[in-house]
Order: C-alpha cells, then sequence, then structure tokens
C-alpha cells in the first residue's frame, strides 16, 4: 500500500483537492477559519502563555474516558455541563501555575530523590516490582515509556513541593487548637419546648373550598411527568442462552477436558533436611555438602522415625529446622521444580534420595496427602450446561447483533420480524424521560430512554437504534402511545392535595402557638419551658439540627436568651438558653480535635497559598467554560 502511495504522489494529491476543495464551496472559507478559530481560542492566561479551547477539551474528554473506565455504567452525559469544565479548566490552571512556581523556585527532583520516592510512594504500589523498579509491561500497556513515564514522575513531585513546603510546615499549637477546639466542642444548657405539627394534624379540617384553593395554588406539585407505553426487545447472552441445546456427550467431552476444574488442589505435606551450597560453588564444595547429605540420607533410611531429630540438628534451612524440617502442606509450583517433582512422586511415609536444587540436596519425607478429589459429573452437570450454553451465545452474540440491528433499522415499523427471526421475547413498560429511582436492566439506561423520547420515536413511532444498555446487551424499543405532560386532575389526587394541606395547616398552628409561647417567654423570662438539656455539635440529644445551631449561635452576653426557631414541616421549637457548660478538665477532647483542627488549618493555608501563586502568576480567565461549552458544540 505505501509503495503505491509513493509511486502516485501526484494522483493522491489531485485527490486531495477534490476533497477539501469542495469543503470551502459548502461550508466556505469563513466556516473553516471559524471552526479552527474555536479550536485555538484562549479559555485562560498564566503568565501571559495561553490555554486553548483545544486543551480544554481534549483534558475534559481524558478526563470523562478516566471515569468511564472506572465506572462502565456511568452517564457520562452526566459531563457534559459547563460545571464539570469548570472544574476541568480549574485543574488545568493550577497544574500551569505549580509548574510555573516551580521553575520560578527551581524546584527539581534529582534522580536518587525521584528514586527513594518512588519505591516509597503507595500511589504507585501497583506500578512496583517487589525489588522496587519500575513495572514496564504495566507502562507499555499504558502507551507509555520508562523515560517518559519518570519525566512526569519528575514534574508530579516537582508540583507537589511547591504546595508542601507551605502545607507541610503547617502547626497548630496549643493556643490555637484549644481556640478551635472550645468553639467546635462548646456545650450550652438548654429548655426546649417543642411544638409538633404531627401533634396537630387531628385538630385541622380543611374544607372544599380550602382543598380547591390549595391544588389551584400548587398545580405544579400535582404534575405528571410525560410518560410512554413501550414495547422493547432485549438482545443478550441470557436470551441466546435460551435457545442452546447441548447434547449429554458433549457435556461429558467437557468435563473430561476440564477435570482440573472439578478436581480440588492436591497438596502434599513434606519435611525436609536441607544441605546447603551455593549456585557458584566449587565442585570441591559441592561434593563435600552432597556426601554429607548422603550420610545423613543414609542414617535417616536405617532409622526413619529419626527424621525429625536428625533435621532438628543438620538441617540448614533456618525456617524449618527447628520445626523437625516440617513444611506443612504446599500445592504444586510452591517449591523448586525439582524438590516439587520429588515430592508429586511419592507416597506418605517414603523418605527420597539427595534432591539437587538451587538451595542446595535435600532429603524430602512425604508425610501428608489431601485434596485431589474430583467430583461427578452429575454434581456439576447444571454449572457445565451453563458454562457451555454460555460459550456458544457468545460465539453466536457477534452475528446475531448485526442482524438485530439491520432488522431494528430496516423494518421501523415493527419489532415483531426482529422478534420472529432471533427466536427473542416482546415486553413492555410505562417510562418517563428520567430514569425511575431503583431502576435496572435495560430500563436504567438514559440512552435507552433518550431514543424512546426522540422526535422520530414520539411522532413516528418507529423502532428505536439498537441501544448498547450493557455488555453483550443490545435492546431496541418502540412507542405503543405517548401521554404529554399534565397536571393531573384533582379527582385523582385529592387525598394526596388533602394530605399536603393538612400538613401546611398543621405546621401553621404549630407555630402560631410557638411564637405565642415565645413571647409569653419574654414577657415572663423566670419561666421553665422543661427538664434541661446539654447541647453540643457531637451531642443532639435527638435535637433537630437547627435546634442545636440556634443554641449555640444565642447570644449570652446579657444572660439567658430566649429564641424561636421554625423547623418548617416539623413544625416550631422555643428555646431557653441558659448558660455555657464548661469543657472536663482532662485534654482528651482536645488531642482527638487538634489532628482534624491542624488539617483543616493546613488546608486553608494551602488554599491562601494558591491563590496568592494565581496572583502573582497573572492567571486570567478568558473565556468562561459554558461559553466554550456552547462554542464547541456550535463547531461541531
Amino acid at each position: 500500500m505505501f509503495d503505491f502511495v509513493r509511486s502516485h504522489t501526484r494522483l493522491l494529491q489531485g485527490v486531495l483537492v477534490l476533497l477539501v476543495f469542495p469543503s470551502f464551496v459548502f461550508f466556505g472559507v469563513q466556516g473553516y477559519s471559524h471552526f479552527m478559530d474555536q479550536a485555538a481560542a484562549t479559555v485562560a492566561t498564566v503568565d501571559g502563555q495561553p490555554i486553548r479551547q483545544s486543551e480544554l477539551e481534549a483534558a475534559h474528554r481524558q478526563q470523562v474516558e478516566r471515569m468511564r473506565q472506572q465506572m462502565p455504567t456511568l452517564d457520562v452525559k452526566l459531563f457534559d455541563t459547563p460545571e464539570a469544565r469548570q472544574q476541568t479548566l480549574d485543574g488545568l490552571v493550577r497544574e500551569q501555575v505549580l509548574r510555573h512556581a516551580a521553575q520560578k523556585e527551581n524546584l527539581v527532583v534529582p534522580d536518587l530523590r525521584l528514586q527513594r520516592l518512588f519505591v516509597t510512594d503507595p500511589a504507585y504500589a501497583a506500578l512496583r516490582k517487589p525489588d522496587g523498579s519500575v513495572n514496564k509491561d504495566y507502562l507499555a500497556a499504558q502507551g507509555m515509556s520508562v523515560g517518559q513515564f519518570e519525566e512526569m514522575l519528575r514534574t508530579e513531585y516537582s508540583l507537589r513541593q511547591v504546595l508542601g513546603g507551605v502545607t507541610g510546615s503547617s502547626l497548630s499549637g496549643q493556643t490555637v487548637a484549644a481556640a478551635n477546639a472550645n468553639a467546635l466542642l462548646e456545650q450550652r444548657e438548654v429548655q426546649v419546648q417543642r411544638f409538633d405539627a404531627k401533634d396537630y394534624l387531628a385538630k385541622v379540617n380543611p374544607s372544599d373550598a380550602d382543598i380547591d384553593a390549595f391544588y389551584k395554588a400548587h398545580a405544579d406539585r400535582f404534575r405528571a411527568p410525560d410518560e410512554a407505553s413501550i414495547e422493547y426487545v432485549v438482545l443478550d447472552l441470557d436470551a441466546l442462552k435460551k435457545q442452546v441445546t447441548v447434547s449429554d456427550d458433549d457435556l461429558k467431552k467437557y468435563y473430561e477436558q476440564n477435570i482440573s476444574r472439578y478436581t480440588t488442589p492436591e497438596e502434599r505435606r513434606a519435611s525436609h533436611i536441607l544441605i546447603t551450597v551455593a549456585k557458584d560453588a566449587s565442585a570441591d564444595v559441592r561434593a563435600k555438602a552432597k556426601a554429607k547429605a548422603e550420610a545423613l540420607l543414609t542414617e535417616v533410611k536405617a532409622h526413619p522415625d529419626s527424621f525429625a531429630e536428625v533435621a532438628k540438628k543438620n538441617s540448614e534451612d533456618p525456617g524449618s529446622a527447628g520445626k523437625g524440617g516440617d513444611l506443612d502442606f504446599f500445592a504444586r509450583g510452591a517449591m523448586v521444580k525439582p524438590f516439587e517433582d520429588a515430592a508429586f512422586g511419592m507416597k506418605v511415609g517414603d523418605i527420597s534420595g539427595v534432591v539437587e536444587s538451587d538451595f542446595g540436596y535435600h532429603i524430602i519425607k512425604l508425610t501428608g496427602v489431601r485434596g485431589g478429589e474430583r467430583k461427578p459429573f452429575e454434581a456439576v452437570r447444571a454449572e457445565i450446561q451453563d458454562e457451555v450454553a454460555k460459550q456458544l451465545a457468545q460465539q453466536r452474540y457477534a452475528e446475531a447483533a448485526e442482524q438485530f440491528s439491520n432488522m431494528v433499522y430496516e423494518q421501523s415499523d415493527s419489532l415483531q420480524p426482529v422478534i420472529d427471526k432471533l427466536k427473542l421475547s416482546k415486553m413492555t413498560a410505562v417510562v418517563q424521560r428520567a430514569v425511575a429511582p431503583g431502576a435496572t436492566g435495560p430500563l436504567a439506561s438514559s440512552k435507552l430512554l433518550d431514543a424512546v423520547f426522540s422526535i422520530d420515536g414520539l411522532q413516528n413511532k418507529r423502532n428505536t437504534e439498537a441501544v448498547e444498555t450493557g455488555p453483550n446487551q443490545l435492546v431496541s424499543a418502540r412507542v405503543v402511545s405517548y401521554r404529554p405532560a399534565h397536571v393531573r386532575d384533582l379527582a385523582e389526587v385529592r387525598a394526596q392535595v388533602l394530605e399536603q394541606l393538612k400538613a401546611d395547616q398543621a405546621a401553621a398552628a404549630a407555630r402560631k402557638d410557638g411564637e405565642a409561647r415565645l413571647a409569653s417567654l419574654k414577657q415572663n423570662p423566670a419561666d421553665t419551658l422543661a427538664q434541661p438539656v446539654v447541647l453540643s455539635r457531637a451531642q443532639i440529644q435527638g435535637q433537630p439540627r437547627q435546634v442545636v445551631d440556634a443554641t449555640l449561635q444565642a447570644d449570652l452576653s446579657k444572660g439567658p436568651a430566649m429564641v424561636g426557631v421554625d423547623l418548617g414541616a416539623q413544625g416550631y421549637a422555643v428555646l431557653k438558653v441558659v448558660k455555657r457548660v464548661p469543657r472536663a478538665a482532662d485534654d482528651a477532647d482536645l488531642a482527638r480535635a487538634k489532628p482534624y483542627i491542624a488539617q483543616a488549618l493546613a488546608q486553608a493555608e494551602e488554599a491562601a497559598y494558591y491563590d496568592a501563586l494565581k496572583r502573582r502568576h497573572k492567571v486570567e480567565l478568558k473565556l468562561a467554560p459554558a461559553a466554550a461549552a456552547s462554542a464547541s458544540a456550535a463547531s461541531n
């Protein structure tokens, strides 16, 4: 192919002219320039250096793709918002600010420190081999060379140093910690009288006129979203598995071919006597070690019951000598091959000859065997049936998926042809535009619902295209009937209207009585509301958060404070905040609070320092992400 390209350069140049020239004719030079301008538009600058619209879009796509890989079922449209792009832009700006700061302060990471940081950083544990070197195979799978990774790592650690000097030096002294802890752990004694709306429900009795007026005033509360009755069909492995028939002979053949899957792994228990010798030892040294092993072999062969005692005295394996050479149970692959071959070829009670390995010379005594039991065919027949059917369905899926996609498109006025052809089942449902809470399976797919509620789906009632709603799962749906959004008739929702109206009236009655009690208390401050309780942010004593907040915010500079708290639908509360309650003399609470306080202070200092860096390096936002997103959409 490339020889053809080289040999026909002029011909291909002509073809390119024919391809490019019409784009200027139909779309115009101005449209083409507009597209390029959008990509080159500056969304922000750092020290006068631009961050382009194209960079923002590329970074945003990468971020969304990372999220999609971590959560395959995630609806990526959630990230197609100005707010999401703003976060991406903030990240790009932050990286550039820290780069400029690191360069200005000459913050570099020498090779030796880079290696030490990499070996100890838990964030890169997956990239480290046991010897501390980088896993080149993992990098290659990510399309990155070792050199590129080192450069990325050096840059990251350089950027960390910029803010590390601030966060690492943030110290929370006793006075600062105590002041923050006192505010965090402050306790107050308070009397609380609750006027709960639920206690007033039996006292309210709305009239028909009240119900009608409430319904009209709050019509949006009783609005039904638009909904569609649909029929749909699913092609997935489960559907294809139901069509697969496997003979008993094939099942038994699969069983025999995969017998290891239905056999518990055999494990062996052995003791050994090891005479160590280095792999690169001289012939004389090896001969002496082997002679010693053979002498010990003669001894244990003559007196097999003395094996453990001989091992304790003579074995040079520090891990097992003290246990009489016992190595406990092990499976295949756990020992070096010469040792494994010998151990798995022995019977219980046998003592091997001298076995040579990379560690030296072994004498092995087999002391136990377990496992190796085979499950009978009938016990695993159903499991094999399912597995074989799944494999056959997987093999057929690609072809069936192509047929499915073509048929629902080409015969778009009905799902019946594809149902008949592929022997699938028709299902029905009533759906709304948004995924219903708790929805599972295909009906939890926003892509499918978007297709159902498209103009073509609603007006023409055609089949949707084949929508991938999960791994190896295609779905097509067709609208049978559609009902637009509307306000439900009063007769249909009367019970809901009455319930909400009574709740509103009960809350209003509770609030009225609570405000009257508060006014009375202010006139007679010596009155007692209830048994006092001690509240703090950590101990709310079952009180609503609004009550706790009002208690701790009350002004006690002039003595006890009388406060009213509107609890909304729950009712009303009247508080008499009596006094502060000192903390216990011990500093256990302070000790527990200090790490959180120190972390909060460090984060605040880091944020303040970063804001200072942004000013120092002249950060300017040129185009808001909302506008950038719109511009990008317009150019596509």
